[in-house]
């Protein structure tokens, strides 16, 4: 009998590839102190300062503060990490050469992708418990739709992650910076992502487009009262399609 010790090069499946992957990609974003304080502490302020701070400002709101303010937050929070922390990472990683090394691995674009994803989903976990368990020491009593709120969560990661990476594979590294910074403000404080878009007034119509006020409405419509939003998913739905296509089409390694 002979034994066959010739190696037999080639790659993982493709399944294993996305999940170890999706590992190193969660990894590294939870070792940076930087994208941590975005995707974690600053949505948990926003919601301790949003809840004690209600009554004093004299906010007119149709519920509880921080029944009104929690879904919200977890908006922001999936909007901080699929789209500002994600568009900034490929952004340094194109400029410091390790996309176009991953382009020399067995990884094919579609698998980075797929990594990049499902490691957003593991962190996005974390921040849900880290946001629910705060909001509920706070008073939080959720009429909620479980399922409804995880097709609200994947729909706007997967419209968030797709502009990220459109903006991360068009832009330099400090460009990329700036703009996802830049935007993430933005709607903050426009896009109808913590406060409801009929907060807006007559510009509430155009906040429901926005990605932001679509995935904050799907939210609070799973949260309030347990309902689908099909609207609001209908518009993340396009922005990731509209995303994906624009970051198949433009998206570089290095």
């Amino acid at each position: 009998m002979t034994l066959d010790l010739s190696p037999r090069p080639g790659g993982a499946p493709l399944g294993s590839q996305v999940l170890a992957q999706a590992g190193m990609e969660t990894r590294l974003l939870l070792r940076n102190g930087e994208q941590l304080l975005l995707a974690v502490v600053i949505p948990v302020v926003v919601l301790v300062g949003a809840v004690l701070g209600a009554d004093r400002i004299g906010l007119d709101l149709s519920r509880r503060a921080v029944d009104e303010f929690t879904p919200g937050v977890l908006a922001l929070a999936v909007m901080s990490t699929s789209f500002t922390s994600l568009a900034i990472a490929t952004g340094f990683e194109r400029r410091y050469g390790v996309i176009k090394r991953l382009g020399a691995s067995p990884l094919p674009r579609t698998g980075l992708l797929l990594g990049k994803v499902l490691g957003l989903l593991l962190v996005e976990a974390l921040q849900v418990v880290v946001i629910a368990a705060v909001a509920l020491a706070l008073g939080w009593r959720p009429d909620a739709s479980l399922p409804a709120a995880l097709v609200s969560t994947v729909l706007g990661t997967a419209a968030f992650a797709s502009l990220g990476l459109f903006v991360a594979g068009v832009l330099r590294a400090e460009a990329t910076l700036a703009a996802a910074n830049l935007v993430y403000l933005l709607l903050l404080a426009g896009g109808a992502v913590v406060l409801p878009s009929s907060a807006y007034g007559s510009a509430g119509g155009f906040t429901r487009l926005l990605p932001s006020g679509a995935l904050g409405d799907a939210l609070r419509s799973a949260l309030w009262s347990g309902e689908a939003a099909w609207g609001a998913w209908l518009v993340l739905a396009v922005w990731a399609v509209v995303g994906a296509a624009l970051t198949a089409r433009t998206f570089q390694w290095e």
